[in-house]
């Protein structure tokens, strides 16, 4: 490896760390509303199944915006639209507790969904150009970011429930997003990023990547990113009642279940760029799915609480690298617009999660519902190996 990958230069270094922060601060505000639906629920009067329809504005509002989010980053470049995006996600998470219908909450929804899905194409695609300059595996640690921004989040939450309201926490995070971005806006906007030693080949290259083959590649790393997404949301909404149902944890310890899962993917994601040095991206995926669906296992049949949080952490580990490596990939085959269709097809697996281990659980039962999660990370770990085709780390 050249003295150059090895130090990059200061300019790329303040991108990387502007760009970091738009990933922490995505998942700083998405935890942080996450935490308050029951207080929005409450005020809104909504009933569940008015809820849940209510919330899938924030769905539909994601995937109908990540399409035409990699068309405008494509058009005017993606760290420009993660700066809009950066100021449209604060203006809208502090919109739901304004609201008094399910009706309302649902529209105003969309917009917030809006934001979110296109900001994680933004960035995403931006972290892509800035993979390949710094010549290093680094997608992971964007991913970390995310996870320890939604863990912040979520634990400042938790901590003011109790003393805020949901209009006054939901707008102080607003007025904390908005200030962030316009402090880490200017270094993202400044800097440009050479175009690494390999950009010629690529560019004649580029003609051969556009047809049938490239989409064939997109294709397969969304769909890698969909039976790791699957998990991931089917842990954060069926996990803890797995514990207190099933093996009557207490409620306490059956709300660490997530936190274990969670906190064992934001390791695993700022280890991964050393495993994606040493073991390349099909090993790294391969390995990790296999890691996650013994670990699923574990954490959905074992017959003590302890055993299945140890399952849930090991799932966290598995996964944790693959969905950064199925984007990336994307992105080096298609640009933006390979980023755009792997994160549509990721969300629509976290956003297929919870529904399909519901129905499985009403079929059978909650534990071998939830063993569909090692499935689906077997699943992408075969997907990875027999395609073969995943490009080696950089």
């Amino acid at each position: 490896m050249s003295a150059t990958s090895e130090t990059p230069s200061p300019d790329l270094s303040r991108l990387r760390a502007a760009l970091t922060v738009f990933f922490a601060l995505d998942g700083f505000l998405f935890a942080g509303w996450v935490v308050r639906i029951p207080a929005v629920k409450d005020q809104t009067g909504a009933s569940a199944s008015g809820l849940g329809l209510a919330l899938l504005g924030v769905s539909a509002g994601a995937v109908v915006t990540m399409t035409l989010t990699g068309r405008l980053c494509a058009r005017f470049g993606s760290r420009p639209v993660t700066v809009v995006c950066g100021l449209l996600m604060p203006l809208g998470v502090a919109l739901p507790p304004l609201t008094h219908s399910a009706l309302a909450l649902g529209l105003v929804l969309l917009l917030f969904g809006a934001a979110y899905g296109g900001i994680n194409v933004a960035m995403n695609s931006a972290a892509v150009v800035l993979v390949r300059a710094l010549r290093r595996p680094v997608m992971p640690s964007f991913h970390a970011a995310f996870s320890l921004g939604g863990m912040i989040g979520a634990g400042l939450g938790g901590l003011v429930a109790g003393h805020l309201s949901a209009t006054r926490h939901l707008l102080g995070l607003a007025v904390i997003g908005l200030l962030v971005t316009a402090v880490t806006a200017p270094t993202l906007l400044r800097y440009e990023m050479p175009a690494p030693p390999a950009a010629a080949d690529a560019r004649a290259v580029a003609p051969r990547r556009t047809g049938g083959g490239a989409r064939g590649l997109v294709l397969v790393f969304g769909l890698v990113a969909l039976c790791t997404a699957y998990g991931e949301g089917a842990l954060a909404d069926w996990g803890a009642l797995h514990l207190e149902q099933d093996l009557h944890a207490h409620p306490g310890v059956a709300a660490a279940g997530y936190s274990c899962f969670a906190f064992a993917m934001t390791v695993g994601r700022l280890s991964g760029t050393t495993l994606l040095e040493r073991f390349g991206g099909t090993r790294t995926v391969v390995g990790g799915g296999l890691l996650a669906a013994a670990g699923m296992v574990l954490g959905a049949l074992a017959p003590s609480t302890g055993a299945a949080l140890a399952g849930f952490a090991v799932t966290g580990l598995g996964l944790a690298n693959i969905f950064p490596v199925a984007i990336e990939r994307a992105g080096a085959v298609a640009g933006p617009s390979g980023v755009a269709a792997a994160s549509t097809l990721g969300y629509g697996g976290m956003l297929l999660g919870p529904p399909a281990i519901g129905f499985m659980a009403d079929w059978f039962s909650l534990p071998v519902a939830l063993t569909s999660v090692a499935v689906l990370a077997a699943l992408a770990a075969c997907i990875a190996g027999t395609a073969g085709r995943t490009p080696a780390a950089p």
